[in-house]
């Protein structure tokens, strides 16, 4: 009989503020955002006028991406108040199907519906829409209601132990019993593949239209509504990096464009028509990868130009910002195609046209450029100029690559960050009146030294003087204060034509926002309080958030010459929120013995927390006093709770020992140099019986090469803290790294398992320290050792990427397993049982069977190595900690495990990765380097967002599978006719019951909009035969009208070429078309008769009630209510 286990999948993660780029998720710009989108405050990447009233709630609960999780940061309390998740399906329905989503959000962007109110009006409607983007390539939409915005404090903690049960109050008892976790289901989207979608952007003006960017240098653009992909955008060789949506057109131009602009590591700005579904400008003007863009319109903003009035720019004045690897700030405006203006002005550019063209076949050379002046006129984008901050900073001199450029809500600042920095440079954006007054000045400077110029005809330079290696280049022409000098970033700046508007003019670098450590990506909070100009969150590399406020500060009349203070803009930090998350890897983690708390240990950081919320109780920063009386801070590799649970005892890289009280959070004892070298492991002995506490020590191994031992003894009378007290040492041949007490309680056979870098194990006797056992066969150093609770077994794992199985017995290899791709940093036994954990720095944690030597699970969800585990007494969870700084919570379900089908899923998973490499094939990769990254002008450059998956996969066979037994049904139910043609067939169970034909339109129902098209293809042209007679049959009941109209439109778009060549079809095809208009028609006179007959009726009763009112209500004290009576009433 084959044993079964139970399965354990992955409840929760918490410790995570903000996700760094990994192995599997790139780098995004999109990692931030404030919850209520473009509605309220517009966004950093599209335009749309700022609403005048914004509720508080949406203002300072910034969504973060977090892991698996996208959480909401309370920026002024400074507590986490929202997380979103999405539940893991996986493949054959095996599961609990509620486990949390093993891969990373990469991005994410928010837009808000209308509704939403500050006030607390009951019937207040809409909500918020949250886009994220996958690792896997899919796009997850999750719709936030308007009470959830207002308060979003729910789905804190998520268990799956006590999720539906009895004991879910004790289990969920800080969030009242809520769990929304486990009730919200988000939209899925797949269009990208197994590319991880890099970045998202919602369109300000039509919120349920959604572009997405991926990896793989495809944009997908979506409808929300239809839950499904528009089309995808062909045209990059790279992975995109940013999106913008942009409506060009002003008020005197009749037709406006409708546009995208998108950004990528090819080098590449690309401005789409998305009217068209091709590209109409391409910039190719940046000297390397972009890595962000930015647009928006300023036209509509209103500020205070001085005088006590409001100034408001009327009119379109869109500029586009870049940046890219080549350190540059490009700015450029975007306009309206002369072509358009052309077409609005003159309605005879039609011959004008023909002429160009007879001149383009008379003449090569002036039909070139005819061709580029014709291509001129598509232009959408012109270059103004860079951005430039002052000589005199940091940023001026940094030529690393600019990584995020963000505008700020109201369109008065724009901010920049470049790579592995902490300043975030700010500008300020000048009105079109200081713009217009910047620009008069700088021609009038120019103008004036062209003057100079001229009077002064016999320059050095003309005469023909021999020019010295020292001597300064001759000057161009043009106002140097703002072009500079003919460096890399002004050398472009020269390029724009001195009478248009130069982005100097327009933008004022006005100061900069120093972090405390590097920021990986920044956003502007939408409301700031008064006396601010502003307010910045970063999202910092240490996992922390920090706020930072822009103020006008006077400097000091003694600074001065005359006597008044000038009036400086400076940054202040406001708010840090440290304390959720380790700043680095975690080395180490323990569990209390009620397993109610968990102690997390990492560089310079401790944190205590509560297993069952997941909530942060102490976050310490331990340090040591040295002789010099200054403290110094300590790298954390081991940690381990002593007996009571109130104090935890921490091993350190500088080899100190210390005592951490939970309660005050004060370092109680610190042995400093404990050891010479680094502590790799510690343990902790349990009494050898419930009476006798006294035996309880500590044992650790260092890289000093000795183990030591320390008994647990009081620091004073009283018994208020413990302290460590040194017993004995034992001294090995080399580094230790792993050491473990074995569970027996008889102090005689109580056996030390001590690791070293020789590869080799080493068991000793406690009571002598005698060696019993050497233990053989590792070819790299052993990593971690533990023993079953019953001392029959030893498990260990090295760098060598193996698990070996010991017996304690004679010391003899029972197994070897492999398994791992990586080395293994720690092992533990599940209490009472010969199966056990191993953590690897492949980035997953795997579950293994001693006795029958066979892995039973693979668990993955972090993103980096995992250094260290805990298993509870039970059993019932496990805790990993890796360098992705987050801690994984595993619980173990109800759900059996069967080997078999966990060896296929694996199998499936190596067969998907492998097809979805390149689903072209060896043909698509040598046409590709055949190309040698040029575009074809014959390709097309948009195509259907539809991608191939397992869902879509399984749709299909779902749909043939439904056709056949339709087909089988009614054979079955005509010969049941004939033979007993008074009787009556029982219904199919296998049918659910229904007829053939409704039996087909529910399974076309139970198939999600976003997978049907995909699932369509997949039909061969037999089976869309029998499907297209099904759909004549539900027309003709008038059954499904709208669902059948989609699928018949996308029956005929797929397989246009087959049902052309297949003369059966045409009678088919001709009533289908029939009855198609035929239902459609009926169903919208339907709906809009009823919109008009009820309008009507409103306005034939208000209009009788009127003159009832009029005649009989004059002499009364209220006039009467029209909506009375019908359910409009109040």
């Amino acid at each position: 009989m084959e044993h079964t286990y139970l399965r354990f999948e992955c409840a929760d993660s918490f410790g995570l503020t903000i996700s760094s780029c990994s192995s599997k998720a790139p780098s995004s710009n999109a990692c931030l955002a404030f919850l209520g989108g473009h509605h309220y405050f517009g966004s950093a990447r599209s335009s749309s006028a700022s609403s005048s009233s914004s509720s508080s709630s949406l203002s300072t609960t910034l969504l973060t991406t977090a892991g698996s999780y996208c959480t909401g940061w309370n920026t002024r309390t400074c507590q986490p108040v929202l997380r979103l998740g999405h539940r893991e399906h996986l493949t054959g329905g095996v599961g609990t199907g509620r486990a949390l989503n093993s891969d990373e959000i990469v991005c994410l962007d928010v837009a808000s519906t209308t509704g939403v109110e500050d006030d607390d009006d009951d019937g207040a409607s809409g909500g918020v829409k949250v886009a994220t983007g996958w690792v896997d390539g899919a796009v997850r939409i999750f719709d936030l209601t308007a009470e959830e915005v207002r308060q979003p404090r729910h789905g804190l903690s998520h268990s799956l132990l006590f999720g539906g049960g009895d004991d879910s109050m004790d289990a969920v008892d800080d969030n009242d019993g809520e769990d929304n976790f486990l009730q919200r289901e988000p939209l899925v989207l797949n269009g990208h593949g197994q590319s991880p979608v890099r970045t998202l952007c919602f369109d300000a003006a039509n919120t349920s239209r959604l572009a997405s960017g991926g990896s793989d240098g495809s944009v997908v653009l979506w409808d929300i509504v239809a839950e499904t992909g528009i089309y995808r955008l062909l045209g990059h060789r790279g992975g995109i990096t940013d999106i913008v949506f942009v409506t060009i057109g002003g008020i005197d131009v009749k037709r406006k464009v409708d546009a995208l602009i998108t950004s990528s590591l090819d080098g590449l700005v690309k401005i789409w028509d998305l009217d068209a579904q091709c590209c109409t400008q391409t910039i190719a003007s940046h000297r390397g990868e972009v890595w962000t863009a930015t647009c928006r319109n300023l036209g509509s903003i209103t500020r205070n130009n001085g005088s006590g009035d409001d100034e408001t720019n009327a009119g379109d004045r869109w500029r586009l910002i870049t940046g890219g690897s080549d350190g540059q700030v490009r700015v450029w405006a975007v306009e309206t195609p002369q072509r358009l203006l052309d077409a609005d002005h003159n309605n005879s550019n039609d011959d004008d046209e023909l002429m160009i063209d007879a001149k383009v076949n008379s003449d090569n050379n002036e039909g070139a450029k005819a061709d580029l002046e014709s291509a001129a006129k598509d232009n959408i984008c012109r270059f103004m100029g860079c951005l430039l901050p002052p000589p005199n900073t940091a940023t001026r001199q940094s030529s690393e690559k600019v990584v995020t450029i963000r505008y700020h809500p109201s369109g008065r600042y724009v901010g920049v960050l470049r790579a592995n920095s902490k300043d975030v440079d700010v500008f300020r954006i000048r009105t079109i009146h200081e713009t217009n007054k910047k620009r008069q000045r700088r021609l009038r400077r120019r103008q004036d030294k062209a003057k100079k110029q001229q009077q002064q005809p016999d320059d050095a330079w003309t005469k023909g003087k021999k020019r010295g290696l020292l001597d300064d280049p001759p000057e161009d022409e043009g106002d140097h204060s703002d072009d500079n000098n003919n460096n890399d970033p002004l050398a472009v700046d020269a390029l724009v034509d001195p009478e248009h508007v130069k982005a100097s003019d327009e933008f004022e670098w006005i100061t900069v926002v120093r972090f405390s450590h590097k920021v990986r990506g920044f956003v502007f909070v939408p409301n700031s309080e008064k006396g601010e100009l502003a307010r910045v969150v970063g999202a910092l590399s240490t996992n922390a958030l920090e706020t930072h406020k822009i103020v006008r500060t006077r400097k000091s009349q003694e600074d001065t010459a005359t006597g008044v203070g000038a009036i400086l803009i400076t940054s202040e930090k406001t708010v840090s929120m440290d304390m959720y998350g380790h700043p680095t890897g975690i080395r180490g983690v323990a569990l209390s013995s009620d397993d109610a708390l968990a102690c997390t240990v990492s560089k310079s950081t401790t944190k205590i927390w509560n297993v069952k919320s997941r909530s942060l109780i102490q976050s310490l920063d331990p340090s040591v006093s040295t002789s010099s009386k200054s403290k110094n801070g300590c790298y954390g590799l081991c940690t381990l709770f002593l007996p009571g649970n109130g104090h935890v005892v921490i091993g350190t890289r500088e080899g100190h020992l210390l005592i951490i009280d939970i309660a005050s959070g004060d370092v109680v004892f610190a042995e400093a140099s404990a050891h010479d070298g680094a502590i790799w492991a510690i343990d902790i002995k349990g009494p050898s019986s419930s009476v006798d506490s006294s035996s309880v020590s500590v044992i650790t191994g260092s890289a000093d090469k000795s183990v030591k031992f320390w008994a647990i003894e009081e620091q004073d009378s009283d018994g208020a803290a413990p302290m460590l007290v040194h017993q004995r040492t034992l001294q090995m041949s080399d580094d230790v790294v792993a050491v473990r007490y074995s569970y027996s309680l008889d102090p005689a056979k109580r056996l030390i398992f001590v690791a070293t870098l020789d590869s080799t194990i080493k068991v000793f006797f406690d009571d002598s320290l005698k060696l019993f056992l050497s233990l053989y066969g590792h070819k790299l150093p052993v990593l971690a050792v533990d023993a079953s609770n019953d001392d029959l077994l030893l498990a260990s794992g090295g760098a060598d990427k193996t698990v070996k199985i010991w017996g304690l017995d004679f010391g003899d290899t029972h197994r070897t397993l492999h398994g791992h791709k990586d080395s293994i940093t720690d092992l533990r036994f599940v209490k009472r049982t010969h199966n056990f954990f191993t953590a690897s720095k492949d980035g997953t944690v795997r579950y293994w069977d001693a006795d029958r030597f066979q892995q039973i699970l693979i668990l993955d969800g972090h993103t980096s190595e995992v250094n260290c585990l805990a298993v509870n007494r039970t059993g019932a969870f496990v805790l990993s900690g890796g360098m992705d700084r987050q801690i994984r919570v595993w619980e173990r379900t109800k759900d059996i495990v069967f080997l078999e089908e966990e060896r296929e899923r694996e199998l499936e998973q190596v067969f998907d990765n492998v097809s979805n490499r390149n689903e072209r094939g060896t043909a698509g990769i040598l046409d590709s380097k055949e190309d040698d990254g040029e575009m074809n002008d014959n390709e097309p450059q948009s195509e259907a967002a539809v991608k191939k998956s397992i869902v879509s996969i399984s749709a299909g066979d779902r749909i043939m599978e439904a056709l056949e037994q339709a087909d089988q049904e009614r054979k079955e139910t005509l010969a049941f006719r004939k033979n007993n043609p008074k009787k009556e067939k029982s219904p199919n169970p296998l049918l659910l019951g229904l007829e053939p034909a409704q039996y087909i339109l529910w399974v076309l129902k139970s198939i999600k909009n976003a997978e049907l098209e995909q699932s369509l293809l997949l039909l061969p042209i037999r089976h869309v035969e029998r499907l297209f007679y099904y759909l004549i049959l539900l027309l003709r009941s008038g059954r499904g009208v709208e669902l059948c109209s989609r699928v018949s439109v996308a029956l005929v778009k797929i397989h246009q070429n087959q049902i052309v060549a297949s003369p059966s079809l045409a009678v088919p095809l001709r009533e289908l078309l029939g009855l198609t208009q035929l239902r459609l028609r009926q169903a919208r006179d339907e709906i809009v008769g009823y919109d008009l007959a009820a309008l009507r009726l409103v306005g034939r009763t208000a209009t009788a009630r009127k003159q009832s009112t009029t005649q009989f209500g004059q002499g009364m004290g209220d006039s009467l209510d029209i909506w009375a009576g019908m359910g409009l009433g109040h």
